[in-house]
């Protein structure tokens, strides 16, 4: 059998094995099934529910896999069987099936595949972990998919939330590259996402007790040095959608109806709750306030200054984030609206050292790091994670996946004749 008909068996008996499982196993939920097959099971729409019994036609395999005469491909296992009158197939003996699957190869996929893992892990098939497998799978409600379902009837009601939608980009929390685990943070900011998580875990008590103040947080540094990528993981880490605003884009397009976005934008959020509203580029307040000749853009400003004293994570379960390079243009009226301020200093030796192992961690890469980091002073985290990618870049030029010591000087020199080049601007 070919290397592409053998995957083909693989793929179609995972999804009848999986679906033999959930008809056996009632306590598995829509979490626990593989993301690539929640849409065959019929799952449709943020609170929707895979219906029992799970059936499998090839009338659905050809419509949602493009898989065309699925059972010829099946015909020889001793494990399938076929409905002619319904086009069906099922599986006729699970515990040798499953064994089948995981001896044929099918090992990888029982370890993404919180079903089948938690069928083997029961049946002492293999030495496979269910909650192992829960972690490598993701929660159905953090898929790009869920949240849409989720917005569409929300922006569906009027061209008011149709246009509010329009000005913000949306994050699903499995979207996400960057992880808790590949971000190296410094104290201060390690103490702020133990609040947060703190918080979520005890909305309940602390809006049972009245403590609203919370969940609103600024982050404060200069470019590249993470704030945006703090924001990004928190969303996977606490399982909550992103929405990005920019406050620039929205007052520059849409004046004559800047006050009136802001608001949607806030109502936007809190109907999308629990999530995340990262406004980035917040000292554009600052500037606004300070302009005289724009009657509109003070509105504007003040608007979104008084959506800030509403919204709150513990009532509305949103998450606030505000992100500014200048801190010292917001005045005492932007600064009391957050309850945490949180610095982005620029990498010190010891942080620029364990950046580079952390963006290194995939590749194979020859180099002494700590002498590394000692000459890259004055480099910011996007500029280290930028050096290394010129490092690849020269690596691939000649042919190699393996980084080498030069090819890493490579990428520092071009990143210091860029400062070079910026600083003559």
């Amino acid at each position: 059998m070919s290397d592409d008909a053998n995957s083909m068996v693989l793929n179609l008996m995972e999804i009848l094995l999986t679906a033999a499982v959930a008809n056996e196993i009632l306590e598995i939920t829509k979490n626990d099934l593989p993301q690539k097959l929640r849409k065959i099971t019929g799952m449709s729409g943020a609170a929707s529910e895979f219906k029992r019994p799970m059936v499998i036609s090839e009338g659905l395999l050809d419509r949602e896999m493009g898989v065309k005469g699925a059972y010829e491909h099946l015909r020889t296992n001793p494990f399938v069987d076929y409905d002619d009158f319904g086009q069906r197939l099922s599986i006729t003996a699970l515990a040798p099936a499953v064994q089948w699957f995981v001896k044929k190869g099918g090992g990888k996929c029982v370890e993404k595949n919180p079903a089948l893992a938690l069928y083997a892990e029961r049946n002492k098939i293999g030495n496979f972990s269910y909650q192992e497998a829960l972690k490598k799978n993701g929660r159905f409600e953090d898929s790009v998919e869920y949240i849409e379902a989720k917005l569409a009837p929300i922006v569906a009601e009027s061209e008011e939330m149709r246009n509010a939608r329009d000005l913000i980009i949306i994050y699903a929390p499995d979207e996400m590259e960057y992880s808790m685990d590949n971000l190296v943070c410094t104290v201060g900011q390690q103490d702020a996402i133990k609040k947060i998580g703190v918080a979520l875990k005890n909305r309940d008590f602390l809006c049972e007790h009245r403590i609203y103040e919370f969940g609103k947080l600024l982050f404060v540094g200069p470019p590249g040095t993470g704030k945006t990528s703090l924001a990004l993981a928190l969303s996977r880490e606490l399982h909550m959608p992103l929405l990005e605003v920019r406050l620039a884009m929205i007052t520059s397009q849409y004046l004559g109806e800047t006050s009136k976005n802001i608001d949607r934008i806030f109502e936007l959020a809190r109907r999308l709750s629990p999530c995340i509203l990262f406004i980035d580029e917040f000292d554009f307040v600052a500037k606004s306030r300070l302009t005289d000749d724009n009657a509109a853009m003070k509105r504007a400003v003040n608007m979104l200054l008084k959506n800030i004293d509403m919204v709150s994570f513990v009532k509305n379960g949103v998450l606030l984030i505000g992100a500014t390079n200048h801190p010292s243009l917001l005045d005492e009226a932007a600064w009391r609206r957050f309850d945490d301020v949180v610095e982005f200093p620029m990498p010190d030796c010891a942080m620029r050292r364990d950046i580079l192992r952390a963006v290194t961690s995939l590749i194979e890469c020859e180099c002494d790091f700590d002498s590394v980091a000692e000459q890259t002073e004055g480099f910011s985290g996007a500029d280290l994670r930028m050096m290394i990618k010129e490092a690849i870049i020269a690596a691939l030029m000649d042919e190699r996946h393996k980084v080498t010591a030069e090819d890493v000087e490579i990428g520092m020199q071009n990143l210091k004749n860029r400062h070079v080049i910026r600083s003559n601007i």
